[in-house]
């Protein structure tokens, strides 16, 4: 009888400790961090900001290139680059892919910042800093290439340069995306372009441009989050962004943008007016959105 006690006693032992084992495996794989952060992608908008302002053509636009390939790359995406000259200027559209070959959503932003703070009453010939109008979208981008992470259906994370030049020695708007759509052969399932959405008073409104019913699939996702204070059921602005030539071609697009930005192409658009919240809202919503249309 005390040899089969101790027998059991051992074969409890040893269960117990498997399960402590495999107890101790589970925890970590469950920490491991798989949902949108906005802290991380607050972290991402002062990196960007720390280059110093980033035009298209300038040695911190060249950096920022440098560090939106690798940040995709560590992440698992299949990295692209599309370079073309416009104005004597080599512009440069990076381009992340995940998820195989169909068609694709595309979630965008662009990197570039404006080479003159035109709306600056004290300085309006220098660069402007970019961190809502520039360094906010992308950092949302960049943090979606981790939260994302694994893609079963196409999904593009696509890098526009050369958007925030217009009016400035003849060039236009949305120079990069406008390329983009003209040289894109794969009809998209929906594109989302993210501008401007850092604002700690943060209100985005329906954009009169945008194609309604997949704005409407976004507002709703939003709304099931608790949202419905940042994403307004309202239309309030119509307006020239990286969207259009992809409407232009007939295929589905929806700006998510705060317009109401008081620092818009100023020397205050700095750190310190972007909200980690409000990212986390904006990236939130588009992981949920992206899981109910792109991922089963």
């Amino acid at each position: 009888m005390r040899k089969s006690a101790l027998l059991v006693t051992v074969i409890v032992i040893a269960l117990a400790l498997i399960l402590i084992w495999a107890g101790w495996g589970r925890t970590k794989i469950s920490h491991t961090p798989t949902a949108f952060d906005g802290r991380r992608a607050y972290d991402w908008v002062t990196a960007q900001c720390d280059l110093g302002p980033r035009p298209t053509g300038s040695d911190a636009h060249q950096k920022l290139k440098q560090l939106i390939r690798t940040a995709l790359q560590e992440n698992g995406w299949q990295v692209t680059s599309q370079t073309f000259q416009h104005q004597g200027t080599t512009v440069e559209n990076i381009i992340g892919k995940a998820g195989g070959a169909g068609q694709p959503i595309i979630l965008a932003a662009h990197y570039d910042t404006r080479p003159k703070a035109d709306r600056d009453p004290d300085n309006p010939t220098a660069p402007i800093p970019g961190a809502n109008d520039g360094a906010s979208g992308t950092a949302v981008l960049l943090e979606l290439a981790r939260a994302l992470r694994p893609v079963r259906r196409p999904i593009w994370l696509v890098f526009f340069d050369a958007e925030d030049r217009g009016e400035i020695a003849g060039w236009d708007w949305s120079v990069g995306a406008r390329y983009f759509a003209q040289q894109l052969d794969t009809a998209p399932q929906a594109v989302v372009v993210v501008d401007m959405i850092g604002d700690a008073d943060l209100q985005i409104y329906l954009e009169e441009n945008s194609t309604p019913a997949l704005c409407q699939e976004i507002w709703a996702v939003a709304a099931e989050l608790g949202y419905t204070d940042v994403f307004i059921q309202r239309t309030r602005w119509r307006i020239i962004d990286d969207h259009l030539p992809f409407i232009e071609r007939g295929w589905p697009a929806c700006l998510l943008i705060d317009f109401d930005y008081p620092y818009w192409h100023t020397h205050q658009d700095t750190p310190d007016r972007v909200s980690p919240e409000s990212l986390q809202r904006v990236g939130a919503v588009l992981e949920r959105w992206v899981e109910k249309s792109g991922r089963p």
